[in-house]
Protein backbone atom coordinates (compact mmCIF):
# COMPACT_ATOMS: atom_id res chain seq x y z
CA UNK A 1 0.00 0.00 0.00
CA UNK A 2 2.92 2.29 0.90
CA UNK A 3 4.23 1.56 -1.97
CA UNK A 4 1.31 2.63 -4.63
CA UNK A 5 0.90 5.76 -2.64
CA UNK A 6 4.50 6.53 -3.43
CA UNK A 7 4.40 5.58 -7.31
CA UNK A 8 0.85 7.06 -7.68
CA UNK A 9 3.24 10.27 -7.72
CA UNK A 10 5.70 8.84 -10.02
CA UNK A 11 4.55 10.04 -13.50
CA UNK A 12 2.46 7.34 -16.17
CA UNK A 13 4.96 6.19 -18.97
CA UNK A 14 4.76 3.03 -21.46
CA UNK A 15 8.15 2.56 -20.40
CA UNK A 16 8.70 0.22 -17.26
CA UNK A 17 10.61 2.64 -14.90
CA UNK A 18 12.16 2.30 -11.45
CA UNK A 19 10.98 4.24 -9.14
CA UNK A 20 11.95 4.19 -5.46
CA UNK A 21 13.80 0.95 -6.13
CA UNK A 22 11.00 -0.48 -7.19
CA UNK A 23 9.49 -1.14 -11.22
CA UNK A 24 6.66 0.97 -12.09
CA UNK A 25 4.51 -0.08 -15.38
CA UNK A 26 1.93 2.88 -16.58
CA UNK A 27 1.97 4.27 -12.75
CA UNK A 28 1.77 1.18 -10.67
CA UNK A 29 4.27 -0.76 -9.16
CA UNK A 30 5.21 -4.03 -11.33
CA UNK A 31 6.44 -7.19 -9.98
CA UNK A 32 6.24 -10.12 -12.17
CA UNK A 33 6.89 -13.77 -12.90
CA UNK A 34 8.58 -14.47 -16.58
CA UNK A 35 10.15 -17.20 -18.67
CA UNK A 36 13.13 -16.60 -20.58
CA UNK A 37 12.18 -17.87 -24.23
CA UNK A 38 15.26 -17.13 -25.69
CA UNK A 39 14.69 -18.68 -29.10
CA UNK A 40 11.84 -15.68 -29.69
CA UNK A 41 13.86 -13.99 -32.72
CA UNK A 42 14.09 -17.27 -34.65
CA UNK A 43 10.59 -18.22 -34.14
CA UNK A 44 9.73 -15.07 -35.52
CA UNK A 45 12.32 -15.49 -38.62
CA UNK A 46 10.83 -16.89 -42.28
CA UNK A 47 14.22 -18.38 -42.65
CA UNK A 48 15.78 -21.85 -40.89
CA UNK A 49 14.12 -22.59 -37.69
CA UNK A 50 11.15 -19.88 -38.32
CA UNK A 51 8.10 -20.65 -37.20
CA UNK A 52 5.41 -17.89 -37.31
CA UNK A 53 2.73 -20.41 -36.18
CA UNK A 54 4.36 -21.69 -33.52
CA UNK A 55 5.64 -18.11 -32.53
CA UNK A 56 2.25 -17.11 -32.03
CA UNK A 57 0.89 -19.80 -30.06
CA UNK A 58 3.50 -20.05 -27.73
CA UNK A 59 3.00 -16.26 -27.03
CA UNK A 60 -0.75 -16.78 -26.44
CA UNK A 61 -0.08 -19.70 -24.37
CA UNK A 62 2.05 -18.04 -21.93
CA UNK A 63 -0.43 -14.89 -21.88
CA UNK A 64 -2.99 -17.62 -20.77
CA UNK A 65 -0.99 -18.47 -17.88
CA UNK A 66 -0.05 -14.76 -17.10
CA UNK A 67 2.88 -14.33 -18.68
CA UNK A 68 3.88 -11.12 -19.69
CA UNK A 69 7.94 -10.75 -19.76
CA UNK A 70 10.07 -12.69 -21.60
CA UNK A 71 14.01 -12.84 -21.35
CA UNK A 72 15.24 -13.52 -25.30
CA UNK A 73 18.74 -13.56 -27.15
CA UNK A 74 18.53 -10.80 -29.60
CA UNK A 75 20.71 -13.30 -31.79
CA UNK A 76 23.79 -15.86 -31.36
CA UNK A 77 27.06 -15.47 -33.49
CA UNK A 78 29.59 -17.17 -35.74
CA UNK A 79 29.24 -19.81 -38.70
CA UNK A 80 26.84 -22.12 -39.16
CA UNK A 81 27.51 -26.31 -38.50
CA UNK A 82 29.34 -25.83 -35.38
CA UNK A 83 28.02 -28.39 -32.47
CA UNK A 84 26.27 -27.28 -29.07
CA UNK A 85 26.04 -23.79 -30.72
CA UNK A 86 22.49 -22.13 -31.63
CA UNK A 87 21.92 -21.37 -35.08
CA UNK A 88 21.08 -19.88 -37.13
CA UNK A 89 22.96 -17.39 -36.10
CA UNK A 90 22.39 -13.54 -36.61
CA UNK A 91 25.76 -12.07 -36.58
CA UNK A 92 27.74 -14.37 -39.26
CA UNK A 93 30.66 -12.31 -39.31
CA UNK A 94 31.17 -9.21 -37.12
CA UNK A 95 28.90 -5.99 -38.85
CA UNK A 96 27.65 -9.34 -41.16
CA UNK A 97 24.05 -9.83 -40.37
CA UNK A 98 21.19 -12.50 -41.08
CA UNK A 99 18.32 -10.20 -42.25
CA UNK A 100 15.86 -13.56 -41.46
CA UNK A 101 17.12 -13.14 -37.48
CA UNK A 102 16.30 -9.59 -37.66
CA UNK A 103 13.08 -9.28 -39.30
CA UNK A 104 12.51 -12.46 -36.74
CA UNK A 105 13.36 -10.13 -33.82
CA UNK A 106 10.97 -7.79 -35.39
CA UNK A 107 8.13 -9.57 -35.86
CA UNK A 108 8.54 -10.39 -32.13
CA UNK A 109 8.39 -7.21 -30.81
CA UNK A 110 5.39 -6.84 -32.66
CA UNK A 111 3.51 -9.58 -31.68
CA UNK A 112 4.46 -9.22 -28.11
CA UNK A 113 3.03 -5.37 -28.57
CA UNK A 114 0.08 -6.94 -29.02
CA UNK A 115 -0.11 -8.87 -26.38
CA UNK A 116 1.37 -6.13 -24.01
CA UNK A 117 4.45 -8.17 -22.98
CA UNK A 118 7.73 -6.69 -22.71
CA UNK A 119 11.37 -7.98 -23.47
CA UNK A 120 14.30 -8.58 -21.93
CA UNK A 121 17.07 -8.47 -24.27
CA UNK A 122 20.34 -9.52 -23.62
CA UNK A 123 23.12 -8.47 -26.06
CA UNK A 124 26.00 -10.71 -25.41
CA UNK A 125 27.25 -14.19 -23.77
CA UNK A 126 30.02 -15.76 -21.67
CA UNK A 127 28.93 -19.25 -22.92
CA UNK A 128 29.56 -20.76 -26.35
CA UNK A 129 26.01 -22.16 -27.32
CA UNK A 130 25.34 -18.70 -28.79
CA UNK A 131 28.63 -17.53 -29.76
CA UNK A 132 29.32 -14.50 -27.59
CA UNK A 133 32.63 -13.92 -26.24
CA UNK A 134 34.67 -16.76 -27.85
CA UNK A 135 33.29 -14.80 -31.35
CA UNK A 136 34.32 -11.22 -30.65
CA UNK A 137 38.20 -12.93 -29.33
CA UNK A 138 38.28 -14.97 -32.46
CA UNK A 139 38.01 -11.84 -34.90
CA UNK A 140 39.93 -10.18 -32.30
CA UNK A 141 43.17 -11.88 -33.61
CA UNK A 142 43.27 -13.93 -30.09
CA UNK A 143 43.12 -17.41 -32.11
CA UNK A 144 40.64 -20.25 -32.45
CA UNK A 145 37.97 -20.33 -28.99
CA UNK A 146 38.22 -24.10 -27.99
CA UNK A 147 34.88 -26.01 -27.96
CA UNK A 148 33.99 -27.22 -24.44
CA UNK A 149 32.45 -29.80 -25.56
CA UNK A 150 36.12 -31.31 -27.10
CA UNK A 151 38.54 -29.16 -24.77
CA UNK A 152 36.49 -29.02 -21.39
CA UNK A 153 34.94 -25.97 -19.83
CA UNK A 154 38.16 -25.07 -18.09
CA UNK A 155 40.12 -24.53 -20.92
CA UNK A 156 37.38 -22.75 -22.92
CA UNK A 157 37.06 -20.51 -19.73
CA UNK A 158 41.23 -19.72 -19.96
CA UNK A 159 40.44 -18.59 -23.60
CA UNK A 160 37.39 -16.33 -23.07
CA UNK A 161 39.17 -14.93 -19.66
CA UNK A 162 40.89 -12.80 -22.66
CA UNK A 163 37.70 -10.99 -23.01
CA UNK A 164 38.03 -8.76 -19.92
CA UNK A 165 41.05 -6.71 -21.68
CA UNK A 166 40.86 -6.83 -25.29
CA UNK A 167 40.09 -3.68 -26.53
CA UNK A 168 39.34 -4.65 -29.90
CA UNK A 169 37.12 -7.28 -29.48
CA UNK A 170 34.94 -4.78 -27.17
CA UNK A 171 34.76 -2.19 -30.41
CA UNK A 172 33.31 -5.07 -32.58
CA UNK A 173 30.69 -5.51 -29.70
CA UNK A 174 29.92 -1.62 -29.23
CA UNK A 175 29.48 -1.49 -32.82
CA UNK A 176 26.76 -4.16 -32.84
CA UNK A 177 25.32 -2.97 -29.61
CA UNK A 178 24.88 0.59 -31.67
CA UNK A 179 23.76 -0.57 -34.94
CA UNK A 180 20.93 -3.02 -32.86
CA UNK A 181 19.75 -0.60 -30.52
CA UNK A 182 19.48 2.03 -33.40
CA UNK A 183 17.40 -0.22 -35.39
CA UNK A 184 13.96 0.66 -36.79
CA UNK A 185 11.13 -2.12 -36.61
CA UNK A 186 10.21 -2.75 -40.17
CA UNK A 187 6.81 -4.00 -38.81
CA UNK A 188 6.00 -1.06 -36.61
CA UNK A 189 8.01 2.03 -38.12
CA UNK A 190 8.92 2.18 -34.08
CA UNK A 191 12.48 3.01 -33.45
CA UNK A 192 13.61 0.12 -30.98
CA UNK A 193 14.65 2.97 -28.51
CA UNK A 194 10.95 4.26 -28.31
CA UNK A 195 9.48 1.20 -28.02
CA UNK A 196 8.16 -0.04 -24.48
CA UNK A 197 8.19 -3.40 -25.64
CA UNK A 198 11.54 -3.21 -24.42
CA UNK A 199 11.45 -3.42 -21.15
CA UNK A 200 15.69 -3.49 -20.61
CA UNK A 201 18.84 -3.94 -22.82
CA UNK A 202 21.43 -6.18 -20.91
CA UNK A 203 24.61 -6.54 -21.86
CA UNK A 204 25.03 -9.99 -21.85
CA UNK A 205 24.01 -13.63 -20.44
CA UNK A 206 26.15 -14.21 -17.49
CA UNK A 207 29.04 -11.81 -17.94
CA UNK A 208 32.21 -12.39 -16.38
CA UNK A 209 35.81 -11.60 -15.87
CA UNK A 210 36.85 -15.63 -15.78
CA UNK A 211 39.58 -15.06 -13.58
CA UNK A 212 40.61 -12.77 -10.71
CA UNK A 213 43.56 -10.96 -12.64
CA UNK A 214 40.83 -10.35 -15.34
CA UNK A 215 38.21 -8.33 -12.81
CA UNK A 216 39.78 -4.70 -13.67
CA UNK A 217 39.03 -4.82 -17.38
CA UNK A 218 36.30 -6.50 -16.77
CA UNK A 219 34.18 -3.75 -14.72
CA UNK A 220 36.22 -1.17 -17.35
CA UNK A 221 34.41 -3.23 -19.80
CA UNK A 222 30.92 -3.38 -18.36
CA UNK A 223 31.11 0.33 -17.56
CA UNK A 224 31.89 1.33 -21.05
CA UNK A 225 29.08 -0.99 -22.27
CA UNK A 226 26.44 0.84 -20.07
CA UNK A 227 27.32 4.30 -21.20
CA UNK A 228 27.15 3.50 -24.13
CA UNK A 229 23.98 1.97 -24.36
CA UNK A 230 22.57 4.94 -22.68
CA UNK A 231 23.99 7.46 -25.22
CA UNK A 232 22.02 5.86 -27.41
CA UNK A 233 18.88 5.07 -25.84
CA UNK A 234 17.74 7.18 -22.82
CA UNK A 235 13.66 5.46 -22.57
CA UNK A 236 14.51 2.05 -21.58
CA UNK A 237 16.06 0.05 -18.14
CA UNK A 238 19.38 -1.33 -18.81
CA UNK A 239 20.95 -4.41 -16.50
CA UNK A 240 24.14 -6.21 -16.59
CA UNK A 241 23.28 -10.33 -16.66
CA UNK A 242 25.12 -10.91 -13.97
CA UNK A 243 24.53 -14.70 -11.74
CA UNK A 244 25.63 -12.84 -8.94
CA UNK A 245 28.79 -13.25 -6.59
CA UNK A 246 29.06 -16.77 -8.45
CA UNK A 247 29.75 -14.74 -11.99
CA UNK A 248 32.22 -12.52 -9.93
CA UNK A 249 34.71 -14.70 -9.03
CA UNK A 250 32.31 -15.23 -5.44
CA UNK A 251 33.29 -11.62 -4.42
CA UNK A 252 30.45 -10.16 -3.59
CA UNK A 253 32.25 -6.35 -3.26
CA UNK A 254 33.27 -6.90 -7.56
CA UNK A 255 29.49 -7.81 -7.46
CA UNK A 256 28.26 -4.46 -5.81
CA UNK A 257 30.68 -2.32 -7.41
CA UNK A 258 29.39 -3.76 -11.16
CA UNK A 259 25.86 -2.61 -9.92
CA UNK A 260 26.41 0.84 -8.65
CA UNK A 261 26.95 1.77 -12.16
CA UNK A 262 24.73 4.68 -12.39
CA UNK A 263 23.60 3.60 -16.03
CA UNK A 264 22.81 -0.01 -14.28
CA UNK A 265 19.01 0.64 -13.31
CA UNK A 266 18.35 -2.72 -11.30
CA UNK A 267 20.65 -5.99 -10.52
CA UNK A 268 19.79 -9.54 -11.49
CA UNK A 269 20.82 -13.04 -10.14
CA UNK A 270 21.24 -16.21 -11.68
CA UNK A 271 20.74 -19.98 -9.38
CA UNK A 272 21.55 -23.02 -11.12
CA UNK A 273 21.44 -25.73 -7.98
CA UNK A 274 22.60 -28.36 -10.51
CA UNK A 275 25.19 -26.67 -11.93
CA UNK A 276 26.48 -25.44 -8.92
CA UNK A 277 26.79 -28.98 -7.19
CA UNK A 278 24.66 -28.12 -4.47
CA UNK A 279 22.39 -31.07 -5.76
CA UNK A 280 23.37 -34.50 -7.75
CA UNK A 281 21.57 -36.45 -10.40
CA UNK A 282 21.31 -39.94 -7.84
CA UNK A 283 20.00 -37.94 -5.15
CA UNK A 284 17.59 -34.86 -6.32
CA UNK A 285 14.97 -35.43 -3.77
CA UNK A 286 17.67 -35.76 -0.97
CA UNK A 287 19.18 -32.72 -1.96
CA UNK A 288 15.97 -30.21 -2.37
CA UNK A 289 16.01 -29.17 1.30
CA UNK A 290 19.89 -28.30 0.35
CA UNK A 291 18.83 -26.31 -2.72
CA UNK A 292 16.15 -24.26 -1.14
CA UNK A 293 18.45 -23.41 1.86
CA UNK A 294 21.57 -22.42 -0.08
CA UNK A 295 18.99 -19.96 -3.10
CA UNK A 296 17.66 -19.06 0.67
CA UNK A 297 21.05 -18.07 1.59
CA UNK A 298 22.02 -16.68 -1.72
CA UNK A 299 19.49 -14.19 -2.07
CA UNK A 300 19.42 -12.38 0.91
CA UNK A 301 23.16 -12.03 0.87
CA UNK A 302 22.20 -10.01 -2.69
CA UNK A 303 19.46 -8.40 -1.60
CA UNK A 304 21.79 -6.75 1.31
CA UNK A 305 23.59 -5.10 -1.64
CA UNK A 306 20.33 -3.92 -3.51
CA UNK A 307 18.64 -2.37 -0.11
CA UNK A 308 22.34 -0.30 0.18
CA UNK A 309 22.51 0.45 -3.50
CA UNK A 310 18.08 1.10 -3.76
CA UNK A 311 18.49 -1.34 -7.07
CA UNK A 312 15.59 -3.74 -7.70
CA UNK A 313 16.30 -7.40 -7.58
CA UNK A 314 15.47 -10.08 -10.23
CA UNK A 315 15.92 -13.50 -10.22
CA UNK A 316 16.05 -14.13 -13.96
CA UNK A 317 17.36 -17.28 -14.15
CA UNK A 318 16.42 -20.62 -12.29
CA UNK A 319 15.83 -24.07 -12.72
CA UNK A 320 15.45 -27.68 -11.39
CA UNK A 321 15.71 -30.70 -13.00
CA UNK A 322 12.66 -33.04 -13.62
CA UNK A 323 11.84 -35.98 -11.27
CA UNK A 324 14.87 -38.87 -11.50
CA UNK A 325 17.05 -36.20 -14.02
CA UNK A 326 14.37 -37.34 -16.63
CA UNK A 327 14.55 -35.78 -20.16
CA UNK A 328 11.26 -36.97 -21.07
CA UNK A 329 7.85 -34.67 -21.38
CA UNK A 330 6.05 -38.21 -19.42
CA UNK A 331 8.31 -37.99 -16.46
CA UNK A 332 7.01 -36.10 -13.61
CA UNK A 333 7.98 -32.67 -11.94
CA UNK A 334 7.14 -32.79 -8.15
CA UNK A 335 10.74 -31.45 -7.24
CA UNK A 336 10.94 -28.90 -9.41
CA UNK A 337 7.53 -27.51 -8.91
CA UNK A 338 8.42 -27.98 -4.96
CA UNK A 339 11.49 -25.83 -5.92
CA UNK A 340 9.20 -23.27 -8.17
CA UNK A 341 6.99 -22.67 -5.48
CA UNK A 342 9.89 -22.12 -2.96
CA UNK A 343 11.22 -19.42 -4.85
CA UNK A 344 7.83 -17.42 -5.85
CA UNK A 345 7.08 -17.53 -2.28
CA UNK A 346 10.48 -16.22 -1.03
CA UNK A 347 10.00 -13.28 -4.11
CA UNK A 348 6.01 -12.48 -2.57
CA UNK A 349 7.19 -12.04 0.95
CA UNK A 350 9.73 -9.67 0.35
CA UNK A 351 7.09 -7.90 -2.20
CA UNK A 352 4.62 -7.61 0.63
CA UNK A 353 6.90 -6.62 3.07
CA UNK A 354 8.30 -3.50 0.66
CA UNK A 355 11.10 -4.91 -0.01
CA UNK A 356 13.49 -4.39 -3.29
CA UNK A 357 12.88 -8.11 -4.98
CA UNK A 358 11.22 -7.18 -7.96
CA UNK A 359 10.11 -9.87 -10.09
CA UNK A 360 12.17 -13.46 -11.85
CA UNK A 361 12.24 -15.53 -15.49
CA UNK A 362 12.42 -18.93 -14.75
CA UNK A 363 14.59 -21.33 -17.24
CA UNK A 364 12.76 -21.78 -19.61
CA UNK A 365 9.42 -21.86 -21.70
CA UNK A 366 9.56 -25.51 -23.85
CA UNK A 367 5.84 -24.54 -24.61
CA UNK A 368 4.66 -26.59 -27.60
CA UNK A 369 7.94 -28.28 -28.53
CA UNK A 370 8.63 -31.95 -28.93
CA UNK A 371 12.08 -32.85 -28.24
CA UNK A 372 13.43 -35.80 -30.55
CA UNK A 373 17.41 -35.99 -29.68
CA UNK A 374 19.06 -34.96 -26.41
CA UNK A 375 21.48 -33.69 -28.55
CA UNK A 376 19.88 -30.33 -30.16
CA UNK A 377 20.29 -31.14 -34.34
CA UNK A 378 19.22 -28.43 -36.79
CA UNK A 379 15.67 -29.30 -37.93
CA UNK A 380 14.57 -29.93 -34.14
CA UNK A 381 12.35 -28.25 -32.17
CA UNK A 382 13.63 -25.17 -29.97
CA UNK A 383 13.18 -25.67 -26.61
CA UNK A 384 13.91 -24.03 -23.33
CA UNK A 385 17.45 -26.02 -23.37
CA UNK A 386 19.65 -24.34 -25.64
CA UNK A 387 21.94 -26.65 -27.95
CA UNK A 388 24.78 -27.36 -25.63
CA UNK A 389 22.05 -28.54 -22.92
CA UNK A 390 20.45 -32.21 -22.55
CA UNK A 391 17.06 -31.02 -24.43
CA UNK A 392 14.31 -31.69 -21.91
CA UNK A 393 16.50 -30.98 -19.05
CA UNK A 394 15.16 -27.58 -17.95
CA UNK A 395 11.98 -27.03 -20.01
CA UNK A 396 8.36 -26.57 -18.86
CA UNK A 397 6.61 -27.88 -21.60
CA UNK A 398 2.55 -27.32 -22.06
CA UNK A 399 2.00 -31.12 -20.76
CA UNK A 400 4.30 -30.32 -17.49
CA UNK A 401 0.43 -29.02 -16.07
CA UNK A 402 1.48 -28.75 -12.27
CA UNK A 403 4.51 -26.30 -13.13
CA UNK A 404 1.99 -24.36 -15.03
CA UNK A 405 -0.76 -24.27 -12.67
CA UNK A 406 1.35 -23.10 -9.92
CA UNK A 407 2.69 -20.26 -11.98
CA UNK A 408 -0.27 -19.13 -12.88
CA UNK A 409 -1.60 -19.16 -9.40
CA UNK A 410 1.50 -17.62 -8.17
CA UNK A 411 0.83 -14.48 -11.17
CA UNK A 412 -2.10 -14.25 -9.72
CA UNK A 413 -1.06 -13.04 -6.33
CA UNK A 414 1.70 -10.76 -8.23
CA UNK A 415 -1.06 -9.07 -9.70
CA UNK A 416 -2.96 -8.67 -7.18
CA UNK A 417 0.03 -6.76 -5.78
CA UNK A 418 0.26 -4.93 -9.06
CA UNK A 419 -3.48 -3.34 -8.33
Amino acid sequence: MILNMVVSLHAKSDFIQVCNGHFVRNGKAYYYIGANFWYGAILGSTGQGGDRLRLCRELDAMKVVGIDNLRILVGSDGYHGVKTKVEPTLQVEPGVYNDNILDGLDYLLMEMGKREMVAVLYLNNSWEWSGGYGFYLEYAGAGKAPRPEEAGYPAYMHFVSQFADNEKAHQLFYDYVEFIISRTNRYTGRKYSDDPTIMSWQIGNEPRAFSKEAIPGFKKWLKKASALIRSVDRNHLISIGSEGSWGCENDENVYSSISADRNIDYCTVHIWPYNWEWIHEDHLSEDLFLACRNTKAYLSRHLAICEHLQKPLVMEEFGYPRDGFSFSLESSTKLRDTYYLYVFRLIEKNVRCNGLFAGCNFWGWGGFARPVHEQWLPGDDYTGDPAQESQGLNSVFLTDTSTLMIIREEIEKFREINR
